[in-house]
């Protein structure tokens, strides 16, 4: 069904106006009042329409005054291609930022903890010297274990009495147990310290680069954040 007399001339004076081949007056401009003009361009030509034709949807089209100036663009529809690949690049924009965010709050609390690069290295070798004393105490036990073990194992060869014999055997088999308890525990106990060291050594990398050195530019710092 076709459009009616009044909306059809409209029609194609939009088209002509998009077109630039018919001057617009205006009395026509004041007769045409606050209308629209909705246009978008099919194979190269441009289809209007004073209601957004049909060959326009899924398509880009300009809504525009019936002098022709444009009022505004709309953009086609996003493809599920599109939308995807905008939500990936919102989802790496926000982990970035958090990622940001977090490293801020760690700059914070390391100016926040230590008033000097010395205040730092003084923390560091407090805990290792108290990690190094509970490592020598554990080695210590472990080679008394190991002592009482070969002990037994001397006194369990020399023995004639196989009822003495099964006794020093089954405490033999209990100090293998402790033995083998304390090697592991002496075990993380290193592996804490080598993970002590490499924590200060970045605590105090990014120290240095945050304040280089200097207790004052600690202070501007700071106040910055």
């Amino acid at each position: 069904m076709g459009l009616p007399r009044a909306e059809s001339a409209f029609a194609a004076l939009a088209c002509a106006l998009v077109l630039g081949v018919v001057p617009v007056s205006v009395h026509a401009q004041q007769q045409a009042g606050g209308r629209s003009i909705y246009c978008c361009d099919v194979g190269g030509q441009p289809v209007c329409g004073d209601i957004l034709p049909a060959a326009c949807y899924g398509r880009s089209y300009r809504e525009m005054s019936p002098s022709g100036v444009v009022r505004r663009t709309v953009s086609a529809p996003l493809t599920p291609e599109e939308i995807a690949e905008r939500a990936a690049a919102e989802r790496e924009r926000r982990a970035a930022e958090a990622d940001r965010q977090r490293k801020l709050r760690l700059d914070q609390a390391l100016l926040e903890t230590y008033r000097s690069l010395a205040d730092l290295d003084s923390r560091r070798d407090r805990e290792l010297r108290d990690l190094d004393r509970s490592i020598r105490a554990l080695r210590a036990r472990e080679a008394e274990l190991l002592e009482r073990q070969r002990n037994l194992i001397a006194e369990a060869t020399h023995t004639d009495k196989s009822d003495v014999a099964a006794s020093l055997e089954a405490d033999i088999g209990l100090l293998d147990s402790e033995i083998v308890t304390q090697s592991s525990i002496i075990a993380a106990k290193l592996r804490e310290r080598s993970a002590v060291v490499e924590h200060f050594d970045e605590q105090r990398r990014r120290y240095l680069e945050l304040t280089g050195g200097d207790p004052e530019r600690r202070s501007a710092v700071l106040e910055r954040r």
